[in-house]
């Protein structure tokens, strides 16, 4: 029709496009343009030409999942094996590193609105394969033969698990362990959790690894109604310690549940930064036991103490952070919502005969006021908050402590950005940011960051 508008209408969920992938979104999506309109491409990297199906469309953007690779991008390398949490797996591992310290930099700037983010040199990881000291898997059936597999959600699947036969991210032993463990259900007939139909026995293997003191631990997650020979399992598997978990919710989750320790301790132990920690079985351990040593050691570095200086710990868990602090602080205060955890930190200050730190159990946000009251001012404010980061009435109660140098510890940069432009309207100057490559293979991105007062 004449004088009428042509306009391109967005690619509708179920769609397939041919996508050109250009660059790397944080998250590590690949992003490509389809007549200008985005799409967030899972499993593709730049360079990638892919077929790919639209799950999900927005009005700015849209996702999809690439179900054929039509032209390799040149940077592609072959992977080691499947493995839905070992994504980057494919890229160089210098190309990955380049790419999360340039990830930071563009939240920074994007976010936080810094015109030139002191972004120092990514610290690279000291092991690129088989460095996580903790690992879950997944009960289920084989499409085909219906025979138990023990593995990872297939990806954008809840009721599917494909099998692992060998994960790259986890050590020879693990391996060892979960293949026993799987090969002793199924000889037993064990039926896996069906998470369509709510029923069956078998849920999930959670493994920990002592990557220094050598100990393995394993808990096996059951829905509550059946029974088996736990017994005789904890036998048949090479594992210090064993748990057993019965939980009636319906998410995967070891929090849930009645835990019975079937074999050794319900703790397990750890050396860390010349520390050594119990850890109870469901709390929060750093999962890269190696490059946790030296994230902490960066943050002991910029928190520049000397020996006399007082330390808030906010968000500290089982005190791993602030434990680490205190053996150069005056003294160190913790604050941690959880606590079990508290507890934890508590019986780990006394296992190391540190008598300098103080552990609290509290909300922040209620209970940060209290405790400077208790504390007095801080030197030091160290945070190292989760993925969602800081609320906004944390990051007021942080300004109102009037620390000299505030350390964020940050496992998401685009959270990072947010709180240190809030932090530097307030007057404080954001000095250095320092990734640290924590997840190899994978796009998750550790920073500290050092922020001082004017």
């Amino acid at each position: 029709m004449e004088g009428a508008q042509v306009t391109t209408s967005r690619p509708r969920k179920g769609d397939e496009l041919e996508l050109r992938i250009d660059r790397l979104a944080h998250g590590g999506a690949g992003v490509a343009r389809s007549d200008g309109y985005v799409v967030f491409v899972r499993g593709a990297v730049p360079g990638d030409l892919v077929r790919a199906r639209i799950t999900r469309s927005k009005r700015s953007f849209g996702e999809a999942d690439t179900i054929e690779l039509v032209e390799p991008s040149p940077e592609r390398v072959e992977p080691r094996a499947p493995h839905p949490g070992a994504p980057w797996q494919v890229l160089p591992y210098e190309r990955q590193l380049e790419e999360k310290e340039e990830q930071v930099r563009d939240a920074l700037a994007r976010i936080g609105r810094f015109e030139s983010p002191p972004v120092e040199p990514i610290v690279p990881a000291l092991e690129q394969f088989h460095y996580r000291n903790k690992l879950e898997y997944s009960f289920g059936e084989d499409d085909d033969s219906n025979e138990l597999v023990l593995g990872f959600h297939r990806p954008g699947r809840f009721d599917l698990i494909d099998d692992v036969e060998h994960d790259i991210l986890a050590s020879k032993r693990v391996d060892e362990l979960r293949e026993a463990v799987k090969a002793w259900c199924r000889e037993q007939g064990l039926s896996a959790w069906d998470r369509r139909a709510q029923q069956g026995l078998l849920r999930n293997l959670v493994v920990r690894e002592g990557r220094r003191t050598g100990e393995l631990q394993a808990r096996i997650v059951t829905s509550p109604g059946s029974s088996f020979d736990v017994d005789a399992l904890a036998a048949a598997v090479p594992a210090d310690s064993f748990l057993w978990t019965r939980a009636a919710g319906v998410a995967e989750t070891t929090r849930e549940g009645h835990t019975q320790i079937v074999k050794g301790a319900a703790v397990l132990e750890e050396e860390l930064s010349g520390l050594r920690f119990r850890i109870s079985p469901d709390a929060f351990f750093q999962t890269n036991t190696e490059m946790a040593e030296r994230l902490y050691a960066n943050a002991v570095e910029l928190a520049g103490l000397s020996g006399r200086e007082k330390v808030l710990d906010l968000f500290c868990g089982i005190g791993t952070i602030a434990l680490v602090l205190a053996l150069d602080a005056g003294e160190v205060w913790g604050v941690e919502i959880v606590e079990e955890a508290v507890a934890d930190a508590i019986a780990n200050a006394r296992l190391n005969g540190i008598d300098n730190a103080r552990f609290f159990a509290g909300d922040v946000r209620l209970a940060m006021r209290p405790l400077l009251e208790q504390s007095g001012s801080p030197d030091v404010v160290v945070v190292d908050p989760p993925r969602a980061g800081l609320s906004q009435k944390v990051v007021r109660r942080v300004l109102e402590a009037e620390a000299r140098r505030i350390v964020y510890v940050s496992c998401n940069p685009t959270t990072l950005a947010p709180n240190a432009r809030q932090m530097a309207d307030a007057g404080y100057e954001l000095k250095t940011v320092r990734p640290v490559d924590m997840f190899p293979q994978t796009p998750h991105i550790e920073c500290v960051a050092l922020l001082e007062r004017g």
